[in-house]
């Protein structure tokens, strides 16, 4: 018989959890950092250097809106019960939002259509991870934690490459272009058309999630929408202003989670902008990058998952930074396209060592009946300031003129997130925990 603290996950549940990131990767994959932003930057707007203004702004307002929705509607669904229809909301907005994005034409008046289709896309899918995060201990035991969280940021980067594939041999490249798109300079039809690949793939492959996860937590007194929302905020407010107090070290991690997740989602965001207009690289070439980046981030992200399990959450965060820091240095210091792929890809063997020991670590963290709350404080820590990196990042271009010196600015925000993080201190696994039940 297995004992409590050797029980495994439940096959069925955990693989549909990782699913579910295998389905919503195609949206930040393709559409966030590759494909569109690209596209919106050379062909939409007036200048590269004013989309990747514009882009940049965008991203800041969506990043505020993340950051004042998300600890809220996540108060609101720890006391109204249940977190799955959340999810789900969000990841229909995304979808629709997505999809939409075919409809803009390489034309600058479609700009602002573009703009408010993103902001509200991306708002969407940000939002969505906090109730998606938020069912990871329903799907795991505490000692694999790590391994599930790993595994599915690894699925995750799987399936925007698989889309990125897609994506490029099954549109951009394709001679004819499919289903009687246009390819001509003037309507770039199977460029666009990667914006319904991305909401046709989140749709396929999400279901599972909702059909097989369960959604255990219950209030004991579940409550209208009204009195929920009222109750969530009183005590989000309660919990914000007693946490320095009550546990100063989670509250410096989510400081310093702030910090490096702004480097890290401003570095998402720009780093097909910054390929195609510092390096002039074309769509096919940056798909061909995105590709080989999510395949190094992939490998990372789950060899990194045993490690994270093995040595903790912490130290595998802070070899995650460590890595990102110095390859992304050794980014600004090329000129080369060779060297630009060679220190690109050695990046993103980092990414996932990164982002899944923290999701695991606010797992362990968080008390069961502030689950959701506690993950919308997670998601606030990365966008409460994460207008700021965007923000910093375009008006650094605007000034210089420089994309290099733009890109320059994350490290202001990836080295004092490392500095604080070396101050964190992990708490013990709990070994004899078991499964939910």
């Amino acid at each position: 018989m297995t004992s409590p603290g050797t029980a495994r996950p439940r096959l069925l549940p955990a693989a549909a959890w990782c699913l579910y990131d295998w389905a919503n990767s195609a949206f930040p994959t393709v559409i966030a950092t590759f494909v569109f932003s690209a596209y919106f930057t050379k062909a939409v707007a007036e200048t590269p250097e004013q989309g990747t203004t514009l882009w940049a702004w965008a991203t800041a307002l969506s990043g505020l809106l993340i950051a004042l929705l998300s600890p809220l509607l996540g108060a609101i669904a720890d006391r109204g019960g249940g977190r799955k229809p959340w999810l789900a909301v969000f990841s229909v907005v995304t979808i629709v939002a997505s999809g939409l994005l075919f409809l803009i034409e390489p034309d600058p008046a479609f700009a602002l259509l573009a703009l408010v289709l993103v902001v509200i896309a991306n708002t969407g899918f940000e939002v969505g991870i906090v109730f998606y995060n938020a069912l990871l201990p329903d799907v795991a035991p505490p000692r694999w934690l790590g391994r599930v969280s790993g595994w599915a940021w690894g699925l995750g980067y799987a399936g925007g490459l698989s889309a990125l594939v897609v994506a490029l041999f099954g549109l951009v490249r394709a001679d004819p272009a499919p289903f009687g798109l246009d390819g001509g300079p003037d309507a770039l039809e199977p460029v666009r058309a990667t914006a319904l690949l991305v909401a046709v793939w989140y749709a396929a492959f999400a279901w599972p999630l909702f059909l097989f996860v369960p959604d255990r937590y219950r209030p004991a007194a579940p409550t209208a929408m009204s009195t929920a929302a009222r109750e969530g905020l009183a005590t989000l407010w309660r919990t914000v202003r007693t946490l320095p107090t009550r546990d100063p070290n989670l509250l410096r991690f989510l400081i310093a989670r702030m910090l490096y997740t702004d480097g890290l989602n401003t570095l998402f965001a720009f780093g097909g902008i910054y390929a195609a207009g510092t390096f002039g690289m074309s769509f096919d070439d940056i798909i061909l990058f995105g590709i080989a980046m999510n395949v190094a981030a992939g490998l990372g992200a789950t060899a990194f998952a045993w490690v994270d399990d093995r040595i903790g959450s912490r130290n595998t965060v802070l070899i995650g930074l460590t890595g990102m820091t110095a390859f992304g240095t050794a980014i600004l210091l090329v000129d080369s396209a060779l060297w630009f792929w060679v220190f690109g890809l050695s990046l993103g063997v980092f990414f996932g060592p990164v982002q899944a020991p923290s999701r695991t670590l606010m797992a362990r963290l968080a008390p069961e009946d502030l689950r959701a709350e506690m993950f919308g404080l997670f998601a606030l820590s990365g966008r409460i300031t994460a207008f700021l990196g965007p923000l910093v990042l375009g008006w650094v271009v605007l000034l210089t003129g420089s994309q290099r010196w733009g890109m320059a600015s994350i490290l202001l925000f990836l080295v004092p997130g490392l500095l604080l993080m070396l101050t964190v201190k992990e708490r013990p696994v709990d070994s004899t925990a078991g499964p939910p039940s």
